[in-house]
């Protein structure tokens, strides 16, 4: 389901549970791999990517959350909504650089799980981006607004969060909501090669994880206000 390996500075989290949609397992394994991120020291990158060459991850696991007794497998559902924005919280501040991989559709939780990561690299022939509540009838939860708020550029925002604009490789990037593209063939050359540049900024890793806290966490200096990463660890604080 996730699979994490190091080689040198560079932490490389797979998911590897096909459309890898999110349960309260899922999450949890996630996690899991994270607190092996965070036990290390000195300098680091996680690289974040999909086994299936079609989904990087195609959002929550509407079967599971519809009838959770059906598919056990899952997990708690009560306990899923302040799991998840918590780990996505966690991620936003994780005291290394992170790089996301977006090898296909990234629905979603999915899309929140990019957006929660410094760098975006996105495939360039296939595959969107897309926060698609309104399609499916649901409120975007203020946690969750605030992320793209804070990732997204001002003339994008709009289209993505009440329009569900499905962005394309070429078009993310125009917008400014992913950092590159590339061929499906490159995209871990790519991840790696920037996760390796930009590791020796967590060699106080401390230091590196601090000044995300004054970004994205409580009264954030990029606004004066509660950042992201604050909302999505204290969820229940703030209704939809």
């Amino acid at each position: 389901m996730i699979d994490l390996q190091k080689k040198d500075s560079v932490y490389v989290l797979t998911m590897d549970a096909g459309e890898n949609r999110w349960n309260t397992t899922f999450v949890r394994e996630f996690a899991k791999a994270l607190d092996e991120v965070e036990k290390d020291d000195g300098p680091g990158a996680l690289v974040t990517r999909a086994q299936d060459p079609k989904f990087f991850s195609n959002g929550l696991d509407l079967d599971w959350m519809k009838n959770p007794a059906g598919h056990p497998e899952g997990g708690d559902r009560e306990v899923f909504g302040e799991e998840f924005m918590f780990l996505m919280g966690r991620m936003i501040t994780l005291p290394i650089p992170s790089i996301c991989t977006i090898n296909g559709h990234a629905f979603g939780a999915g899309f929140m799980l990019s957006l929660s990561h410094d760098v975006r690299i996105m495939r360039e022939d296939r595959g969107f981006i897309c926060a698609n509540e309104m399609q499916l009838g649901m409120k975007i939860p203020r946690p969750e607004l605030a992320l793209f708020r804070h990732k997204i550029p001002a003339n994008s925002f709009f289209e993505t969060v009440q329009l569900s604009k499905r962005w394309t490789g070429p078009a993310a990037l125009e917008a400014g909501i992913v950092q590159s593209i590339g061929i499906v063939e490159k995209l871990d050359e790519m991840a790696f090669q920037k996760a390796t540049e930009l590791a020796p900024l967590a060699n106080d890793r401390e230091n590196f994880g601090a000044h995300k806290e004054m970004l994205f966490g409580e009264n954030a200096a990029i606004n004066l206000e509660h950042g992201p990463a604050h909302m999505l660890k204290n969820s229940k604080e703030f209704d939809v």
